[in-house]
């Protein structure tokens, strides 16, 4: 039997729903990129992609995870927006202040254990020292995946939350 939805959990989230839903405005907007840019950034809340970028919902698509890393799934997503959605450039933008940058794997997984008890090791937390060097290697595996179209540009910056400018990397 399933478990009912915690709806004294999310009673804020679901009072903002209903509002946003009274005067929704996407409806019937494309599923594709419509300026044809993808953004593989972090998932820090004090980054708003598209906003960063001056665009609006709709313009392109975006891709989140900690560290704004390069997995096999953003890969995948990739190709899919490559092919199906769009997309015709990339721009790859972790951020300053990020806390995959502020310490090593081994730290991170005693970190957990130690505050929570929980064993994380079996998993890859993708943790950087050098986050330049981390944005080049995540751009060029993008680059030189065989399944990404070679027509698709793709670029790396990053972002600076302090002053919401971009740093251009050269990749």
């Amino acid at each position: 039997m399933p478990t009912p939805f915690p709806a004294e959990s999310f009673a804020d989230v679901i009072a903002a729903n209903q509002e946003f839903a009274a005067d929704f405005a996407f409806a019937g907007q494309p599923a594709r990129a419509q300026r044809g840019l993808a953004i593989v950034t972090c998932m820090d809340s004090r980054i708003s992609p598209l906003a960063v970028v001056g665009m609006e919902a709709g313009d392109a698509k975006i891709l989140r995870n900690a560290g704004a890393r390069v997995t096999e799934d953003v890969l995948r997503t990739l190709v899919l927006a490559s092919y199906l959605l769009g997309v015709d450039r990339i721009l790859v933008m972790p951020h300053t202040d990020c806390r995959m940058a502020q310490a090593q794997e081994p730290e991170i997984h005693a970190t957990i254990a130690e505050q929570f008890g929980v064993d994380t090791r079996s998993l890859e937390f993708r943790t950087v020292t050098d986050q330049r060097a981390a944005l080049i290697t995540d751009v060029t595996r993008i680059r030189s995946f065989p399944l990404i179209p070679d027509t698709v540009a793709v670029a790396g910056a990053i972002y600076d939350v302090h002053t919401g400018t971009l740093e251009l990397v050269d990749c």
